[in-house]
């Protein structure tokens, strides 16, 4: 329940910082979490057929070294707020930083494939990590003016940590002279591959120690004097420092901690505002968009693709990726989560209806025929393109914003969760179902996106323009 007592008015929301230059180096600190997110998550593209080989596993044990750090970023997902609210924001973050490290270096190093398994979990973890506390304590540090502006920095940050996870792979490969297993530096091209982690990892850990405190934070652990500085620095010098901490102590105490009995309710087990939640998530990750990611270089190759070729086509998907962002982070708050949504789906119907023609004909000389082949590269970078400029983003959108106050927490929560097992399941499963047939695993993508539209138009209701406190 919210308290009807009111606090003091700050003039935060229409203040602005003394230097805009120092806030926005503060959010893009932060943001370094959410490109090691990306960059962790599509890095393994590189080293998939060298795993193959090296340790000469078949495609179900292959993907589920691949599929476990998703294991590894639900735990850290789960555990990041209690970490955060129990020992600060910074301290989380440098958690998250030596896991980083912790995993390039076991990973560019296993004895075997269990310890990449091993290391591969600790990368999830960290992931899982970043994925919560930098859009978090971003939020919490952002002036109010600034702060939905800011708060894109971590899905731009994802997104141009997979463009260059894929440009690194690309020039190491070649540099490989186009083998995977090639020597650089005494150790395998793939082994390199995912040990130059360790230098934006570090990055990350090192920039922790330059950025401040979460004021919100401190304030909950009575360092009221700290968080004024800290406040004075992010939001500029004509706050009323007393009425912004005033402010803050109050939205604290009017908080409702939501919990998960509080989701309970309807006719099949969660209230149905949840069940939508849920929905969003699944069928985000059930069009296939990881296999992209995860997979591409090893798609291309098994179509006849060179390999350096097919790590350029990776880079190129990453490229359109970041495209397609910057287009729903334009057009997000101009056309309405719903419409993106809906163009999003029909898009994708199209790109993926088209891979899945084309990977129906047989290889020639171990090729897709010179038609097939281009019509499949084209349809894959028009999949990435309107997944990324829709449902890539919308889907956070819209389950940081539908969920009724007193459950948003909770909801979000199980709503994230599935989104991380739907993940596990479509990245775990793709190599075997590509081993059955290809072209029927793009089929099966195709009927998700195509279900989505009618899933879209019946239960997700618009939220642009609406207060969260209108959600119900």
């Amino acid at each position: 329940m919210t308290s009807t007592a009111q606090a003091p008015k700050s003039g935060a929301g229409t203040a602005h910082p003394d230097h805009l230059g120092h806030v926005i180096f503060i959010a893009a600190a932060a943001a370094m979490g959410g490109f090691l997110f990306g960059y962790d998550s599509s890095v393994i593209n590189g080293a998939v057929e060298a795993i193959r080989d090296r340790y000469d596993v078949g495609s179900a044990a292959l993907a589920q070294v691949i599929a476990i750090a998703l294991i590894g970023c639900a735990v850290g997902a789960a555990t990041a707020g209690r970490i955060a609210d129990r020992i600060g924001r910074i301290r989380c973050m440098q958690i998250a930083a030596v896991l980083f490290t912790i995993s390039a270096v076991g990973s560019a190093l296993p004895f075997a494939l269990w310890d990449l398994a091993f290391w591969r979990v600790v990368g999830g973890f960290a992931i899982g990590m970043a994925s919560v506390i930098g859009p978090a304590y971003i939020a919490e540090v952002a002036p109010p003016a600034y702060r939905g502006r800011l708060g894109s920095f971590q899905q731009a940050a994802i997104v141009v940590g997979i463009a260059i996870s894929q440009l690194v792979n690309w020039g190491l490969l070649n540099a490989a002279g186009g083998d995977q297993r090639g020597e650089l530096m005494g150790l395998e091209a793939w082994q390199v591959m995912l040990g130059v982690m360790v230098v934006p990892a570090v990055l990350y850990g090192l920039l922790s120690f330059a950025i401040p405190e979460s004021p919100r934070f401190l304030i909950s652990v009575g360092k009221h004097e700290r968080a004024r500085e800290i406040l004075t620095e992010v939001e500029g010098r004509n706050v009323d420092l007393d009425a912004r901490v005033a402010e803050i102590e109050h939205g604290m105490k009017s908080e409702h901690k939501s919990s998960f009995k509080d989701l309970l309710g309807g006719s099949f087990f969660f209230k149905p505002i949840v069940w939508i939640g849920i929905g969003l998530s699944v069928f985000q990750q059930f069009v296939g968009i990881n296999v992209a990611f995860y997979y591409s270089s090893t798609l291309w190759q098994s179509v006849g693709v060179d390999p350096a070729d097919s790590f350029f086509y990776s880079f190129t998907t990453s490229i359109i990726n970041i495209v397609g962002t910057v287009i729903a982070m334009i057009f997000v708050d101009r056309v309405g989560r719903k419409p993106l949504a809906l163009i999003g789906s029909v898009g994708m119907v199209i790109g993926l209806a088209l891979e899945a023609w084309a990977f129906s004909f047989d290889l020639v000389d171990g090729k897709l025929p010179a038609t097939q082949g281009w019509i499949a590269l084209i349809a894959a970078h028009v999949f990435v393109l309107f997944f990324a400029l829709s449902w890539g983003v919308v889907v956070w959108v819209f389950l940081g914003e539908m969920f009724p106050n007193k459950i948003r927490a909770a909801a979000l929560g199980v709503a994230a969760a599935a989104q991380w097992i739907a993940n596990w399941a479509i990245t775990a499963s793709f190599p075997s179902l590509a081993d059955w047939n290809l072209s029927g695993t793009y089929v099966i993508y195709t009927v998700f996106a195509a279900l989505s539209i009618p899933f879209v138009l019946k239960y997700v209701k618009e939220t642009k323009g609406k207060a969260l406190e209108e959600m119900g």
